[in-house]
């Protein structure tokens, strides 16, 4: 049955990706996104879904907002400002359009007469902070940050908080503390929570799925906060290697961009999802030296990363998903590899203008203290 669905920050990487999958299941789809200039460079994204009703207008602005809420049934929340590392400098807009903007979607839903059925909100695995660990003496731990101190003698693997010997990274589930040590996170969890609390306190269906690292097609090539593939490719595309933090050997969990939609479909169709939260990843860990390797090889450059042996202030060494919930409650299974998403994304970015600014970005963050 055909439903109305509000996608905010749908013309977004995620987020467009989402409205096409709903188009194409029949769906009468509304994008309600500002097009963040950083993001879209000032112009309309060529792949914008004619199919769609498009209205510019930003979360931050409540009227724009209520207007676009009106008479839709379900409603994707994916509008936020992404970024770990600026938002550490940029602490007030990140919270006035990641907080502020969610405050002002769920005042509307909580003061104003709507048809709203189920939300859906982005959520981050930013907001485990470090992954899970375990101690071949103590057992599943969880440690904190670590020290600058300890970043400094470049002694980049974690240490068991209660014995002090070292500890070996395992899936992290959604059971995990939440360690989150970044503003980003910060309002991601902020984010998270305030949906499935309003949407318990008045009987509105809400799901948080806490995406992974996404990669795939229409991720800005041109934005050096977004996520490390793009930032990869970007370099490597104007013949510039990799820039890798610590040794490379911090690991995350990467997930196709396709395998985000499939979840965010499967958790607008089952009952299951309701007021619950998920892990979104491919269930795989891979190192961040991997990575640039694999897309040096792929795009046959012979770029070679550069391991500069510096640390920013927050990163965590390990984090990769267990998707044991979703797969259990929800029937969700990833099912795109990490290189043929790759060659996906190669083939996309062959058309697509990668201005490289990651030295800017880097020069920005080592100004304000960040990075050692």
């Amino acid at each position: 049955m055909s439903k109305k669905i509000l996608v905010t920050g749908g013309a977004g990487f995620i987020g467009s990706f989402i409205v096409d999958r709903l188009i194409e299941e029949g769906h009468d789809v509304r994008i309600f996104d500002n097009l963040e200039p950083q993001v879209h460079q000032g112009k309309t994204p060529g792949y914008l879904n004619e199919k769609a009703e498009f209205i510019k207008g930003d979360v931050s602005n409540y009227d724009e907002l209520k207007k676009a809420v009106e008479d839709v049934d379900i409603i994707f929340h994916e509008a936020a400002r992404v970024g770990v590392g600026q938002s550490q400098y940029q602490p007030k807009r990140y919270v006035d359009v990641n907080i502020g903007g969610t405050a002002n979607l769920l005042d509307i839903l909580v003061n104003s007469e709507h048809d709203v059925k189920k939300l859906i909100v982005a959520s981050s695995m930013s907001i485990y902070g470090e992954g899970a660990y375990q101690c071949e003496n103590c057992g599943d731990v969880s440690p904190s940050i670590r020290s600058d101190e300890q970043m400094s003698g470049q002694e980049w693997e974690l240490h068991c908080p209660v014995c002090g010997e070292k500890i070996m990274p395992i899936p992290t589930t959604e059971e995990k503390k939440l360690q989150s040590n970044s503003i980003y996170a910060i309002t991601k969890k902020d984010q998270e929570e305030m949906c499935l609390n309003i949407g318990k306190t008045y009987g509105i269906p809400s799901v948080a799925l806490r995406y992974f690292n996404v990669f795939g097609p229409r991720q800005s090539l041109s934005n050096p906060y977004t996520g490390v593939v793009a930032i990869f490719l970007s370099r490597i595309k104007n013949n510039n290697p990799p820039l890798i933090f610590e040794d490379g050997l911090q690991s995350r969990d990467f997930i196709s961009v396709h395998d985000i939609v499939s979840a965010n479909i499967l958790a607008m169709k089952s009952s299951a999802a309701d007021y619950d939260y998920f892990n979104v990843g491919a269930g795989r860990q891979i190192t961040i030296l991997e990575i640039a390797e694999i897309l040096a090889k792929l795009q046959n450059s012979d770029v070679k990363p550069r391991i500069i042996g510096k640390f920013r202030k927050g990163d965590v060494r390990h984090c990769f998903a267990d998707i044991s919930k979703i797969k259990s409650k929800l029937g969700f299974s990833p099912e795109v590899g990490f290189e043929d998403g790759i060659r996906e994304l190669m083939e996309w970015s062959a058309g697509v203008e990668a201005d490289d600014r990651v030295d800017e970005a880097t020069d920005e963050l080592r100004k304000k203290g960040l990075l050692d």
